[in-house]
């Protein structure tokens, strides 16, 4: 029988504390939340390993060391309102309800979305909320939001997504150009998401989120 609390620490241990991700609230976090609660069942072997868990076809759980760099960038405050783009089955989720005031979770797979809402209210995840829906579109009713999660991959950030970040926010996001990915963290200022590089980093682009492609003959 697999001893889940030794993994979790084991995973922090070897995976997130020596990639300088110190900040206790993601600490306490990621020591405390049962990733295995929201792998897929036939995954829950590889909860606490270093690799991306597939969820559906083009969908992931983010490996814990891009998770936690990405939440260390955004630097989330326990006032902050956070909506997560691609939650999955509500694992960054748990962890931000645990370091933030109020979570959206934003799924456009409707039976990932209804088991997300089942894993987070096992754990007694009251201040977070998901929401069905295209996940380019965001959640504009729940809005604005101090920081934003993309949990998976983008080419571009469609505009939509981008005007739901308060002013003075952070967005966190990897970008994938070909088999490259660097993450990025963009600030809003006067408007606009400066964007700058945080660490290098991978996943499948997410539905909505890639380029337009030019065909020329």
């Amino acid at each position: 029988m697999t001893d889940y609390a030794a993994a979790r620490t084991m995973m922090v241990d070897t995976q997130v504390r020596p990639n300088d991700v110190t900040k206790f609230p993601i600490i306490e976090a990621m020591l405390t939340v049962p990733r295995e609660a929201f792998v897929p069942e036939a995954a829950k072997g590889a909860a606490y390993l270093g690799d991306n868990i597939a969820l559906n076809p083009g969908r992931v759980m983010l490996e814990p060391r891009t998770l936690a760099k990405l939440l260390d960038a955004l630097d989330v405050g326990p006032g902050d309102k956070v909506l997560i783009v691609g939650a999955g089955l509500g694992y960054s989720a748990a962890l931000l309800a645990r370091m933030a005031g109020t979570v959206v979770a934003l799924e456009s797979e409707a039976g990932l979305a209804a088991a997300a809402r089942d894993r987070l209210s096992a754990q007694g995840a009251a201040n977070v909320t998901v929401r069905d829906g295209a996940l380019g579109d965001g959640a504009k009713a729940d809005g604005p939001y101090d920081r934003i999660l993309v949990e998976g991959a983008i080419e571009t950030l469609p505009e939509t997504l981008a005007a739901q970040l308060c002013e003075g926010g952070r967005i966190g996001a990897v970008f994938m150009d070909g088999a490259l990915g660097t993450a990025r963290i963009g600030h809003k200022i006067d408007g606009a998401i400066s964007w700058r590089f945080a660490f290098n980093g991978a996943a499948p682009v997410l539905p909505g989120f890639a380029a337009k492609r030019e065909f020329s003959l």
